[in-house]
């Protein structure tokens, strides 16, 4: 295993003294291999972290196992609900009651990071966001995810829900494991929605050689998250950083993490299912005043690259020439109705409207309270 503080060094050499000083002595990482789940380098590993956006990848998890078990399909309706709509960006921006495949739904969360499409397929698996939530933890728990708590589907603030770098690999580990047929997901350049054509937030996929994945993640608490694929000659790694001040030194991070990985051999036996916890396990760090400062907090999302600097742009910071997209829409859902859904009724989501104050409440009010 390499010693991280060499890890450290490369990375100051790659990303510049005055980008890592913000982070260096919070920002936890892990790398690893990820068919034998040993590690290469970690640091800060079971630190608590706010995981943002990463989140989703649970939230795929959760989804992919309800069909395994047969609870959905591919092609079952994913309905808006008006929590859903209320979600506030990154978006799709679908009106209530608008509907869409399951599978589109997965690749608009994945590959645009929508917190409504998230929250939508939140809802039409497990019922209830809260329900959601209850399976999202089971299966952390299976995962051996124990320093990871959910409250919501899409990663959006709470101060309940927390990760750390280990988990994160596990969970990646996992979804890759045991779902090999979603692999193509994770490494999509972009989506045709209509005329829109929506880039992957993840700047690796389709400039660093050999990416194939997987999530990011920012809230102005979280600061930059990103865990970023690889695979090279038969070998994929993964690398998890968490932290970062923008997506352009996020990518940088990973890309410099595989670097070092795929230029070294998996070393030792400890692995992400072994490693023993380590440091501060319990306290959560929050940049929100480091990474969105009053001034900045508005002009912060989760596709800022920085500042514009002068010379040449970083590869990371190019568009892609050529961007190979997937089409997603909304319908075509003909497929069975999640089972948390069935046997629901319909009703349109308007206000209920309220008795006028200047009028006498109706005889039945009081008993109506006590059913």
């Amino acid at each position: 295993m390499i010693p991280t503080r060499f890890v450290k060094l490369a990375l100051l050499g790659a990303i510049g003294l005055a980008a890592s000083s913000m982070t260096a002595a919070a920002s936890p990482t892990l790398l690893f291999e990820l068919n034998t789940g040993r590690i290469i380098s970690h640091e800060d590993a079971f630190k608590r972290w706010y995981p943002a956006s990463l989140t989703k990848m649970m939230t795929a998890y959760v989804a992919f196992r309800a069909i395994e078990a047969g609870e959905a399909a591919l092609d079952s309706p994913i309905r808006m609900t008006r929590n859903a709509v209320n979600q506030p960006p990154s978006k799709m921006g679908f009106k209530t009651g608008q509907v869409m495949r399951l599978d589109n739904a997965l690749k608009m969360m994945m590959i645009k990071s929508a917190n409504d499409v998230a929250m939508a397929i939140g809802e039409n698996i497990g019922g209830t966001q809260a329900d959601f939530a209850k399976r999202m933890n089971a299966e952390a728990a299976r995962l051996g995810m124990t320093g990871t708590h959910f409250v919501n589907p899409n990663g959006l603030f709470s101060p309940e829900q927390y990760t750390t770098a280990r988990d994160m690999a596990l969970l990646v580990a996992a979804l890759r494991r045991d779902f090999p047929q979603y692999n193509s997901w994770y490494s999509i350049e972009g989506l045709a929605f209509g005329k829109t054509r929506i880039p992957n937030y993840n700047l690796l996929v389709g400039r660093y050689p050999g990416a194939d994945g997987m999530k990011t993640g920012f809230v102005c608490e979280s600061g930059f998250n990103l865990v970023g694929t690889a695979t090279r000659n038969g070998r994929t790694l993964a690398a998890v950083v968490l932290g970062e001040k923008n997506g352009l030194t996020r990518a940088e991070a990973v890309a410099k993490l595989l670097d070092i990985g795929f230029a070294t051999p998996a070393q030792g036996t400890t692995t992400i299912a072994t490693l023993a916890p380590y440091g501060d396990t319990q306290t959560s760090t929050n940049l929100r005043p480091v990474v969105c400062k009053p001034a900045e907090a508005n002009a912060q999302s989760e596709a800022s690259t920085g500042p514009k600097e002068e010379g040449p742009k970083s590869i990371y910071q190019q568009k892609l020439t050529d961007p190979k997209l997937v089409v997603v829409d909304l319908g075509g859902a003909t497929g069975p109705v999640p089972k948390a859904m069935v046997g629901r009724a319909e009703f349109a989501d308007v206000p209920v409207p309220g008795w006028r104050p200047d009028l006498p409440p109706p005889t039945f009010a009081a008993s109506a309270q006590g059913g």
